[in-house]
């Protein structure tokens, strides 16, 4: 490490295991504390470089990935990384004012509202518990959900209907407070969002009754999902606009609809195949059979076990699998049969099983002794 350059992570105070959030946070938190237009003390300014110096690389993952290996060496020669030695921004492109890159880091922020327009309401997370066979063939779950919801009474505009907004008095109508300063990098003009009308220009001078001026109320609202064929655990299904509405306009969020599929008693998946253990005895084993396989479709599919069948022994049922999601293609059954040891003989069942070992057993001796004959004749024909 340089002589007098401190840990990254300590300069924004977090953990080498803090998220990209975590880090993001903690920037944008130092970062409004030692802000030039914010803070005169003494070394202020130095602590605002060597915060956004921190933040540049700890929130790009490759250089991030490079100084935990390697430290301020696999970043730079730790001479002001992200501002060129501090000799006018050169790794900052076109920004032409400090408060240039203090608005790119805090995109998203007061600062840029009046940029982009009105922001996009929240996502909303639901969860959601479906059944084996709804999982597999898809189904129209209807859920109720707390949410913000357009103003009903003033349709959003967050003012009592009959009245108007005033020009705000703060900023003139711009939206914008714009401030010249004077700083060690010379003379810049900083733009921030007039707080009194939050970068609208006007503000309300007599708020709705029903929402007080914020342009949306709370409400609970009923909303049907279509679940597609095939989904599986963990899934997120998306319904678009059905999330919440900003505050005085904006596009609504979308809804995410987390699904949880319940085990099916016999059936299993894996990926778009089913499988499905099948018990049969030790004669059907050994003479086979034909069978009676349940299927999720609710319907049996006949299956031929051929004789001598080995425990664990895998059968395909072609096209009775899961369907692939948004597609007309289907995955497989596969059928795996498990022999059962007989138990509770009775003593017929048990007469007849140790005449069946006696004969197994003498035609197990026949090919020993068959084995043997034909071991002796090629040694006495090797030596003939």
């Amino acid at each position: 490490m340089p002589a007098g350059k401190r840990d990254y992570y300590e300069v924004l105070g977090v953990s080498r295991h803090a998220s990209e959030e975590e880090i993001k946070k903690a920037f944008r938190r130092l970062a409004k504390q030692y802000h030039p237009d914010a803070n005169k003390e003494p070394g202020a300014e130095a602590r605002f470089i060597e915060i956004n110096e921190a933040y540049e690389v700890l929130s790009d993952p490759q250089k991030r990935a490079a100084y935990d290996r390697y430290g301020h060496a696999g970043v730079g020669n730790g001479s002001g990384a992200g501002f060129g030695g501090f000799g006018g921004f050169s790794d900052f492109g076109s920004f032409t004012t400090l408060n240039d890159i203090f608005e790119t880091f805090f995109a998203g922020t007061a600062g840029s509202q009046r940029r982009t327009g009105p922001q996009r309401g929240a996502d909303i997370r639901y969860e959601l518990t479906i059944t084996f066979e709804e999982a597999v063939f898809g189904c129209q779950k209807e859920i109720e959900l707390p949410r913000w919801e357009t103003c009903p009474h003033c349709h959003g505009s967050g003012a009592q209907p009959g009245t108007s907004t005033a020009r705000c008095s703060s900023c003139g109508g711009t939206g914008e407070i714009r401030r010249v300063q004077q700083s060690i990098f010379g003379q810049f003009v900083n733009v921030t969002v007039c707080e009194r009308c939050r970068g609208e220009g006007r503000v309300i001078t007599t708020p709705c009754e029903k929402c007080r001026g914020q342009g949306r109320v709370r409400n609970n609202r009923r909303v049907v999902v279509n679940i597609p064929a095939g989904v599986d655990d963990g899934i997120n299904v998306r319904v678009t606009g059905e999330g919440e509405v900003s505050a005085r306009g904006g596009t609504p969020g979308n809804l995410y609809v987390i699904l949880t599929v319940k085990p099916h008693p016999f059936f299993k998946r894996q990926g778009n195949d089913i499988i499905y253990e099948l018990p049969i005895s030790f004669t059907q084993a050994a003479l086979g059979d034909e069978v009676e396989v349940p299927t999720i479709d609710g319907k049996t599919a006949t299956l031929k076990i051929p004789p001598g069948t080995q425990s664990g022994r895998s059968f395909r049922l072609k096209g009775l699998g899961v369907p692939v999601v948004h597609s007309s293609a289907r995955g497989d059954q596969h059928v795996i049969v498990k022999v059962v040891t007989p138990t509770n003989l009775t003593p017929e069942m048990r007469r007849l099983l140790e005449e069946f070992a006696r004969l197994e057993r003498e035609q197990s001796e026949q090919n020993d002794k068959n084995i043997f004959r034909n071991l002796f004749e090629k040694t006495k024909d090797v030596f003939q």
